[in-house]
């Protein structure tokens, strides 16, 4: 079967054999023009076509639309994709009150997408009877074979360790210390991947949004929490515990109050919109969720605008912290927060910018640190869960 013959590949060794090395820039990248495949996996051009010819003949890689343009006059470039039909992947994000999947197949296109509501403090054991059941509903409908999966990928609100246990879950309180491997590949049957949800979001930015062809970046998550994701490399660096880039959990105030995680002053205790969303639903005199409190900012409201640029202010200054450690090329800000767009991010910026070490004046513009909002807000963890399959990132045993 063609997604036995796929599975083989993307198994391999990145050093193997061309047609492997093929095969995984294809799942990482999408629609690829034979350019950019010998860019990418550093074959020469005479290799990768015979290799993309034996793929072909095989039906693992379809000939799709042209992806380039060719320099001055003549055709445009052909580009090449993993065949639809080869295979198809799961993303699942373990959120506060649902679980959401994705279902996709190799080429990047979505085939479905759902949220399954489960309340406060769902179990493990209801999170994966909800995700088993609608996958296979999902598989029904679309007419699919749940054989062609390769993969299933799991996105969680907060630490993941490399071996797939849950270090902190104060967000889901009722999955601290599961394993997410031992929870979901004996329901699936499947190759399990998982991190936690700002890595996957950084994953997402690398292959659909703001951070394609970046290889060093940083993510930086303003929402009801502060959290991020550190990209060397084209790699997502995990820790040696999976708390990497957990940047809402620095101190800022020894002193302070006492953060969700323990410690007290922590950064997202001050930067992240909870404040905020606690002054604006006492004005109101009902609870505010993030999503209304932006666009009454963006609408005019000027209140909740100041409290987005305060927001704005406190996050930039210790994003200057992660600029210090880091000096970044690029910064990538997301979260829902990210949706208020340049009421926080100017600010945001300006704080950057004087608690930093390195100033924009110093250095030449090419060795400044660019920050830019992400692509996504909504579903970006999610889409995440489904690059985690694709790069083979986050792979649990």
């Amino acid at each position: 079967m063609l997604n036995e013959e796929l599975n083989a590949l993307l198994a391999e060794d990145e050093s193997s054999a061309p047609e492997s090395r093929l095969v995984r820039a294809l799942s990482e990248r999408g629609t690829v023009s034979a350019s950019e495949l010998s860019r990418l996996t550093g074959l020469a051009r005479s290799t990768i076509s015979m290799a993309l010819a034996e793929l072909r003949r095989a039906g693992v890689v379809i000939e799709t639309a042209p992806g380039e343009t060719a320099r001055g006059v003549g055709r445009p470039a052909l580009a090449y994709a993993l065949n639809p039909q080869a295979g198809t992947c799961l993303g699942v994000h373990l959120s506060l009150k649902d679980i959401r999947l994705m279902v996709a197949d190799v080429s990047h296109s979505v085939i479905s997408e759902k949220t399954i509501p489960l309340g406060l403090d769902y179990t493990p054991e209801a999170a994966v009877n909800a995700a088993r059941r609608a996958l296979r509903e999902t598989y029904a409908e679309k007419g699919l074979s749940l054989r062609t999966l390769i993969g299933a990928g799991i996105s969680f609100s907060g630490p993941v360790a490399p071996d797939g246990r849950i270090q902190r879950a104060s967000i889901v309180p009722t999955w601290a210390g599961v394993n997410i491997r031992d929870v979901f590949e004996p329901a699936l049957q499947l190759p399990i991947f998982a991190d936690n949800e700002s890595n996957c979001s950084a994953l997402a930015e690398m292959t659909w949004g703001a951070a394609i062809g970046e290889e060093d970046f940083v993510f930086y998550t303003v929402d009801v929490g502060v959290g991020g994701a550190i990209v060397a490399r084209g790699r997502v660096l995990t820790g040696v515990a999976g708390g990497a880039g957990e940047f809402g959990h620095m101190t800022i105030d020894p002193e302070g109050d006492l953060c969700r995680c323990g410690n007290r002053g922590c950064l997202e205790l001050t930067a992240s919109f909870s404040p905020a969303l606690a002054v604006a639903s006492r004005s109101l005199g009902r609870t505010v969720e993030i999503e209304e409190f932006v666009q009454l900012a963006l609408g005019g409201h000027s209140g909740f605008a100041r409290l987005i640029e305060d927001t704005g202010l406190k996050a930039g200054r210790g994003l200057g912290m992660v600029g210090a450690a880091l000096n970044p090329g690029l910064v990538l800000v997301g979260g829902r927060g990210a949706v208020a767009g340049e009421m926080l991010l100017a600010p945001l910026r300006r704080a950057y910018e004087r608690h930093t070490l390195v100033k924009s004046a110093d250095v030449p513009e090419g060795q400044r640190t660019r920050i830019l909002l992400s692509r996504f807000a909504a579903n970006n963890a999610l889409m995440g869960a489904v690059a985690l399959v694709l790069r083979r990132q986050g792979r649990l045993g």
